[in-house]
């Protein structure tokens, strides 16, 4: 166990793994916990955030798993209340939930944009709404949100409810961190690349015939490192953001792609 946000409180939506292996939001809640944070795990799969917290706690760490649909307001004020109840505070908000939908403007339902949009981008809008009122009260905090490399550059696959929500997660907490600077409040975005999460194989398996070996080596090839990142990589990007070691950082933009935006081209 560290001591990187030793005394603090995380909230993490989207804690628990779609599928078997690490997730980026299960490895930033474990991460959390190491370091010495009290978590709150948060999914709408409330087995998955149960499997998180147990892992926790096998470690030493505390931390309460709760089912929250983060697209509903409700469930996101209880989320904060119920935080508050148990730990008192809250000094890092985590915002990991986000799903992929294929098709471009004329393949996609208005279901589907819809349903993209209120998981990706207003669920964000919904958790800081309930936070930030006690984060300003406390004179302190760090909200992270994942966005991804898809929000600064099209993708190898037409998604375009994906990209465009997740362009607005970069301009939604840019407007955080400079309103909410003055209040002792840091708000940063995460950019992944392609991280080989079990994200990519219930999103993505339709691609390629639903071959996720042959998918898994395309993006690999795609990454002038020679293989996609992990879980892991996003996840201590995110402790560096949260801890008091970027108490000058906020507002910015966090790309972990191992290079991929650096090239000319992405597929």
């Amino acid at each position: 166990m560290g001591d990187r946000v030793k005394g603090k409180v995380a909230i993490v939506t989207g804690a628990g793994s779609s599928g078997p292996g690490m997730g980026n939001g299960k490895a930033a809640a474990i991460l959390y916990a190491r370091e010495g944070a009290r978590v709150i795990a948060a999914d709408i799969n409330l087995k998955a955030a149960e499997e998180t917290r147990h892992l926790i706690e096998q470690e030493g760490g505390e931390c309460l798993a709760l089912e929250v649909d983060v697209a509903q307001a409700a469930d996101c004020k209880r989320m904060v209340e119920k935080c508050l109840e148990t730990f008192s505070r809250i000094d890092i908000l985590h915002n990991n939930v986000g799903i992929v939908e294929l098709g471009g403007p004329v393949e996609a339902s208005e279901e589907s944009w819809d349903r993209v949009m209120a998981v990706n981008l207003k669920s964000m809008f919904l958790t800081c709404k309930y936070t930030l009122p006690y984060m300003e009260k406390q004179g302190s905090g760090s909200i992270i949100n994942i966005s991804s490399i898809a929000g600064i550059r099209i993708t190898p696959y037409p998604a375009i409810s994906y990209t465009t929500s997740k362009a607005g997660v970069i301009n939604f907490t840019r407007d955080i961190a400079v309103r909410y600077a003055p209040k002792g409040i840091r708000a940063n975005t995460i950019l992944p690349g392609f991280i080989n999460t079990p994200l990519v194989a219930t999103s993505l398996g339709s691609l390629r015939g639903g071959d996720i070996e042959k998918l898994t080596r395309e993006r690999d090839a795609m990454c002038p490192m020679g293989k996609q990142g992990e879980a892991w990589d996003v996840a201590y990007a995110a402790l560096f953001l949260a801890s008091d070691e970027a108490k000058y950082i906020t507002g910015t933009t966090l790309v972990i792609d191992g290079g991929v935006t650096a090239t000319h081209k992405m597929g």
